[in-house]
């Protein structure tokens, strides 16, 4: 089996029913929620450099304001209209954020990966963390306040909500 072919498959049976039972609607590579006023994504970023049996890939999370969104009347919202866009390393601890299918870029799978057990250090991350450290963003306070923690990405949406 080649490694787009584990990708797939990963998302198929893991990543698109764990966020479909948490809310999110989904369309290709990019899931959200709507909160409202604002949409929490969640987009899973293929790299170039890959090839059938080497595949790197991270996921693009955060918040798009229905305001600042391109066309504020869409229901589907893309990657391009993360207001806040911050890569899945940094809702990690630093002891998550590299590992046996992981490195700085992102998640790897090769024609080695045991895709059930790339699924299980997944879930962790995903599951213990990312999606709890999300569910807390109910109000725009919640974004700012949470955010705050990234000094050019907390400080972009102070001013963006400012704006309004």
């Amino acid at each position: 089996m080649t490694a787009k072919e584990k990708q797939s498959i990963l998302i198929k049976t893991y990543l698109k029913p764990l966020l479909k039972q948490q809310g999110y609607l989904t369309k290709m590579q990019t899931w959200w929620r709507d909160q409202g006023v604002f949409f929490i994504i969640i987009n899973l970023q293929n790299f170039s450099w890959n090839l059938r049996d080497d595949v790197t890939f991270c996921f693009n999370i955060g918040i798009a304001l229905k305001t600042a969104m391109k066309n504020p009347e869409s229901n589907k919202p893309t990657l391009y209209d993360l207001t806040v866009p911050i890569r899945d390393g940094a809702y990690l601890p630093d002891s998550r954020k590299t590992g046996r299918y992981k490195n700085k870029t992102g998640y790897i799978i090769n024609p080695n990966t045991d895709i059930s057990d790339f699924i299980k250090e997944m879930a962790i991350d995903f599951e213990e963390e990312i999606l709890p450290q999300l569910d807390k963003l109910k109000t725009v306070a919640d974004c700012v306040n949470y955010y705050g923690q990234f000094p050019f990405w907390g400080d972009h949406l102070k001013r963006i909500v400012g704006d309004k």
